[in-house]
């Protein structure tokens, strides 16, 4: 049973930094691709970023790049998200989540079978 754990949300205003964290449990961490997603209240859970397996391959959706930086450390079983210069846009509810098979790049939403509780993100201008 794959158990994810978010935590690093909260509030911030625009231009400042916040970095979630999520840990992982259940399974060997470092074999399976890991992500982060995102839902806004009235809005459908989107992607945010992503990490292969070995942490050499990260993808970003267009909105955040320059801006998050996906990383993870596999001896910690911990996956990071740092987020800079946040817009309000930003605000949303923020999930981990984990490849259900493993040794993939993590590039397809659907290939993502797992999803922690999530963080609340809140950004003010």
């Amino acid at each position: 049973q794959v158990h994810l754990v978010e935590s690093g949300g909260g509030l911030a205003q625009a231009g400042d930094s916040l970095r979630l964290s999520c840990i992982a449990s259940g399974r060997t961490f470092s074999r399976f691709a890991m992500g982060w997603f995102r839902q806004a209240p009235g809005s459908e859970r989107e992607f945010v970023a992503s990490i292969d397996w070995s942490g050499r391959s990260a993808y970003y959706r267009e909105s955040v790049r320059g801006r998050f930086t996906i990383s993870r450390d596999n001896a910690n079983n911990t996956l990071y998200l740092q987020m800079n210069s946040l817009l309000r846009e930003d605000s949303a509810v923020y999930y981990c989540a984990a490849e259900s098979r493993p040794y993939g790049l993590g590039r397809r939403t659907v290939d993502f079978g797992f999803y922690g509780q999530g963080t609340q993100v809140t950004v003010s201008s």
